[in-house]
């Protein structure tokens, strides 16, 4: 029996995980389903054979993986709990993932629905500028590496091939040629150097042309002859696609860097920023809603017991969006609109503490992602777990008015952190939860 082996003692690893079957075999192991016998949470754990990566030169990349995983914590990317190692063997402690790669979905059942897609591709953007912002490039985006949870998530796996900044070369550009034909950006080609943002942007536009157009945009056996057609830009649009997608893709597929759409420019765009898919939709992609967990309390709320605050018409004047009266209140120099910027604002019939509730249920329904910092009659503050994207940790301040007495007004605004991800977090996770208490006379909440 090997010193590996002998790790595993009754189907239990170094008894803190109790191995269960086999999911899948790769060229240097396997990946078992385990559960954590601390916590009883699933877990995958993959074993590695460290003899089989010297040999063929894969340690390296290997610890570069661990590395980096161990910088990005994100909803979005596949959680590594923990890593273990003997003499024989590596063991990583990974989320368990249970839905399959995306490619599988694709093969399976052919193109998605565009708001599917753009449900996708959203989550895939947060976690890539999430990346970005941390100094950490993929370097190998492609539908095989992305899964799917139970709650049809998206979860970004494999970051072998990913670097970091300071490998750039004296020139601020990576030089390693990497990445799946199909999906590499053409510059990575050429051998000059690129910028792996850029290069990522590339595949991400790639994965969004297969999910609207079920092949890839540039399909050819042949790698020289894909990458002319890449530096031509030489593919077509299907007709099914919507005119706000038939804009987008191009300019994700641009061959030249220096132009291509920015993370930044791309959450701007009109296609990227229509509202999240309904129930129904995400049911049509196979995919189910999460389980309401119990709503969580606010230790510090002080004004639980405060009526909403009332709302006179000066209120209803600053709110409108022809009056908007904030930049009176600038300090000179500062922000047009302050930290407190976007936001989306609706009426409703509920009363404060429903609409409180509903609240307090998103901040538990994201699995301890976000967390109440403030509760009461006269409002909710939510605050990210852990830094979020480019501007640190996400705050999101909802402002209770009454303005009759059966009809109120929530103002909900960002108050802290990255609009990116502040965009994604309301069209993903607070408008289906506040949608049924929209007051019919609304029936969407503005986007101001």
């Amino acid at each position: 029996m090997g010193e590996g082996e002998a790790e595993v003692k009754g189907g239990v690893l170094q008894g803190r995980y109790e191995l269960g079957r086999v999911l899948g075999h790769g060229n240097f192991g396997r990946v078992h389903a385990a559960r954590d016998l601390r916590t009883g949470r699933a877990v995958a754990v993959k074993v590695l054979d460290k003899d089989k990566m010297l040999r063929t030169g894969m340690m390296e990349q290997i610890k570069r993986e661990i590395a980096v995983m161990k910088r990005v914590s994100h909803p979005n990317i596949v959680e590594l709990h923990e890593v273990m190692a003997t003499r024989s063997k590596i063991y990583l402690a990974l989320e368990l993932v249970r839905g399959g790669e995306l490619f599988a979905r694709i093969v399976r059942a052919g193109r998605v629905r565009e708001d599917v897609a753009r449900r996708y591709f959203r989550q895939l953007i947060h976690a890539v500028d999430f990346c970005h912002a941390r100094g950490v490039y993929h370097r190998d985006l492609k539908l095989e590496n992305l899964l799917l949870d139970d709650a049809g998530n998206l979860k970004v796996v494999d970051f072998g091939l990913s670097a970091l900044a300071d490998h750039a070369r004296s020139d601020g550009l990576l030089h390693t040629l990497c990445g799946t034909p199909g999906y590499v950006a053409p510059e990575v080609f050429r051998n000059k150097g690129y910028d792996g943002a850029k290069a990522d942007i590339w595949s991400c536009g790639v994965i969004l042309y297969v999910l609207l157009a079920g092949s890839l945009p540039f399909p050819d056996d042949n790698v020289a002859a894909m990458f002319r057609k890449m530096s031509r830009g030489d593919y077509r649009c299907p007709p099914w696609l919507s005119t706000e997608a038939r804009r987008l893709i191009p300019k994700l597929l641009d061959p030249d860097p220096d132009t291509r759409i920015t993370i930044a420019q791309l959450v701007e765009t009109p296609w990227f920023n229509k509202p999240s898919v309904s129930r129904s939709v995400r049911a049509a992609a196979g995919a189910t809603e999460p389980p309401a967990e119990p709503a969580s309390s606010a230790k510090d709320g002080g004004d639980k017991d405060e009526p909403p605050e009332t709302m006179n018409a000066f209120h209803l004047i600053s709110l409108s969006a022809g009056f908007d009266l904030s930049p009176l209140f600038d300090v000179e120099g500062g922000p047009a609109r302050g930290p407190r910027e976007g936001g989306m604002r609706f009426a409703t019939r509920e009363p404060a503490s429903g609409v409180v509730s509903r609240l307090e249920e998103v901040a538990a329904r994201g699995g301890g992602r976000m967390r109440v910092t403030k509760s009461g009659a006269r409002g909710v503050r939510l605050e990210g777990a852990e830094r979020g994207g480019r501007k640190g940790r996400l705050a999101v301040a909802a402002d209770i008015f009454c303005v009759a007495p059966s009809v109120l007004v929530v103002d909900v605004k960002k108050d802290g952190g990255d609009s990116l991800e502040y965009r994604s977090f309301c069209s993903e996770e607070l408008r289906p939860a506040l949608k049924d208490i929209v007051w019919a006379a609304d029936p969407q909440p503005a986007v101001v």
